[in-house]
């Protein structure tokens, strides 16, 4: 069995390593992650386009300072209209830096690092494709969920959750949408917009820092196939270590039949007998006896007329076993020879033929001998000799 141990402990060793690496990339892929900021860590490409009311006639204005490290921003919102604002739009592109859609659906939260001077509290907003009313060549019609942040002077961590936007009114009103109709998809987002809000201060420069934003998310696909994938795997190895300890302790059954075979005097008697007259005598009457089940040492002393002291000398020097030791061997071993063999006969009957009152106590004992119950071993037998070929008698 030691050859089985180690392929068992080899192959686990190397199906557990497996395992790691199928989890560490599952986990990977799983736990999304995806950097904007800075700029040449993202893995998507965008650029920074700001927009004013200046569209509607307003003054207010807005200047960027920094758009690779951070988005630093001055601006300044001016009351000339109803409704001023600026706001800079984290657009992608592609790679001839035409703007373009890219799904972000597989992330839920949005995080960054933001401070402003003075105080303020901001808009956030994700421009996002609406199967029923978005025009491609009509920025308003994109539906922009939305929510807001505050920040102060001191660094702050923002984290947004994407899943809980809110479209605005107005938008609802000018496409006359319902709204209940609340849902929105991340899948075709043309833009990630930061910018003022009603709150933010009128006729006030103020700045903005925003810095390492990055989005997050989960994809459990990864983790159900990596959890389908590994079941499956250890279920074959399972499988295939129960077959290959099966063939194993077969093999060592046989081996130890094989070697234990020669201790039973009656076969040994006769191909080598023994010059030693006292030692003839125990090993024959044993061979003879053994399946007597009120066989005892005392008993075999009046039979052969040889003391105890000299029978347990002899069987310690000879064979290496006690009386005991020893009629168990024969027994167990020919209680074996009968599992291997007689596929009618059942345990209790081999047990009784053997010398055992007790079948609890043979198969206690068989089961410290053989490594297995007999009940196993005389399946292991029948499923071995099911599966052999048939002679060819041609």
């Amino acid at each position: 069995m030691r050859q089985f141990y180690n392929k068992a402990l080899i192959s686990f060793i190397g199906l557990l390593l497996i395992s790691f690496f199928i989890g560490y990339v599952c986990a990977s892929r799983t736990f999304l992650q995806l950097s904007l900021l800075p700029a040449e860590k993202s893995p998507l490409p965008w650029q920074i386009k700001s927009r004013t009311d200046t569209e509607q006639g307003g003054d207010s204005t807005v200047v960027i300072r920094d758009d690779k490290f951070s988005l630093n921003f001055d601006f300044l919102i001016a009351s000339t209209v109803q409704y001023p604002f600026v706001t800079n739009s984290f657009t992608f592109i592609d790679r001839k830096s035409n703007p373009k859609e890219v799904d972000l659906s597989g992330f839920d939260s949005l995080s960054f690092s933001v401070k402003c001077s003075p105080a303020n509290i901001l808009t956030f907003a994700m421009v996002t494709f609406d199967e029923k009313i978005t025009k491609p060549d009509d920025l308003v019609s994109y539906r922009s969920p939305t929510t807001y942040f505050s920040c102060n002077e001191n660094w702050a961590q923002v984290e947004l959750d994407l899943t809980r936007l809110e479209t605005p009114q107005w938008w609802f009103d000018m496409y006359k949408m319902q709204l209940s109709d609340k849902a929105y998809k991340l899948d075709k987002v043309q833009s990630i917009n930061f910018g003022s809000s009603w709150q933010s201060h009128m006729n006030q420069l103020s700045n903005v820092q925003i810095a390492g934003m990055r989005l997050a998310g989960y994809n459990w696909n990864y983790t159900y196939w990596g959890a389908a994938s590994l079941l499956v795997i250890w279920l074959f190895y399972i499988i295939w270590i129960f077959k290959l300890y099966t063939r194993s302790l077969i093999g060592e059954l046989q081996d130890k039949l094989q070697r234990d075979r020669p201790l039973v005097a009656y076969q040994q008697l006769s191909l080598e007998p023994h010059r030693d007259k006292d030692k003839s005598a125990i090993l024959r009457f044993m061979a003879t006896e053994y399946a007597n089940p009120e066989l005892s040492l005392d008993g075999m002393v009046t039979s052969i007329g040889v003391s105890r002291t000299k029978i347990n000398d002899i069987l310690k020097t000879e064979l290496g076993y006690t009386f005991i030791t020893y009629l168990n061997k024969l027994r167990l071993t020919e209680a074996a020879r009968l599992l291997a063999d007689k596929e009618e006969a059942n345990i209790a009957e081999i047990a009784y033929s053997v010398g055992y009152k007790n079948v609890s106590y043979f198969n206690k004992l068989f089961k410290e001998e053989y490594g297995c119950t007999p009940k196993t071993f005389k399946s292991l037998y029948e499923g071995k000799t099911q599966q052999s070929p048939p002679a060819n008698n041609t």
